[in-house]
């Protein structure tokens, strides 16, 4: 098998065979607790006015994202777990836009088929690649607004490759870390409307969820959205 790490938009651009587009802080760890309470779908968009566009044709969809952490105009939800932790999504269909993981997501264009990454299914990820037995894989970090790295994606890359790899990594030590190094916004009294500490807790609890997210087409609408597939334990 072959693992790549690569790093922000211009590496979800480069990435190849099974990609997993990886945003802890928060984009993909609210996918998962979206999923986890019974959304349809969700529908992942790079561009916020295509997500105001598809509100006016479907009012009953549900938007959720951010633009530099901040919740977008008119949204119904912003990009943090905690907000969305205890909603019960059955059956809804959720539009979601972030500065990074969706941006990751919308670039990917050479990849065969595209997870979305995250700390709370990280497991259910290596287990999913080894059960198909891939051979090119890339694992994209894409960072601050997919333009910077961060530590918690990289972690995250690394953890997922060490699984990959049956090798071991200090996961609990170097979570620790985060705390004083891209995680800190979380722990900042004067940003907590926007970063709330318990967003970190929530995006730091790791192989929580025992499934992957899949990109998936939507043939009739001509819409990319992501689906639930359940991973049994290894």
């Amino acid at each position: 098998m072959n693992i790549r790490i690569l790093h922000m938009v211009e590496g979800a651009k480069k990435a190849k065979g099974l990609t997993v587009i990886i945003d802890v802080f928060r984009a993909f760890t609210v996918e998962a607790y979206l999923m986890n309470n019974e959304a349809q779908k969700i529908i992942p968009v790079g561009d916020a006015e295509i997500a105001y566009q598809l509100k006016e044709e479907n009012k009953d969809f549900i938007l959720i994202g951010e633009r530099h952490g901040k919740k977008l105009p008119g949204f119904d939800y912003g990009n943090s777990p905690s907000e969305i932790e205890n909603v019960n999504f059955k059956g809804k269909i959720v539009v979601h836009t972030t500065s990074a993981g969706t941006q990751g997501i919308a670039n990917a264009k050479n990849a065969d088929e595209i997870l979305t990454g995250s700390l709370v299914n990280a497991k259910a990820i290596a287990n999913y690649i080894l059960k198909n037995n891939y051979k090119e894989v890339s694992l994209v970090c894409m960072g601050l607004d997919g333009k910077s790295e961060t530590d918690e994606d990289n972690l995250c890359a690394y953890y997922i490759k060490s699984l990959l790899e049956n090798k071991k990594i200090d996961l609990k030590s170097e979570i620790q870390k985060l705390k004083q190094t891209s995680g800190k916004k979380f722990f900042d009294p004067t940003i907590q409307d926007i970063f709330p500490e318990k967003d970190f807790y929530l995006s730091t609890e790791v192989d929580k969820f025992n499934f992957v997210l899949k990109l998936e087409k939507d043939e009739n609408r001509n819409l990319d959205y992501i689906k639930k597939i359940i991973i049994e334990n290894e």
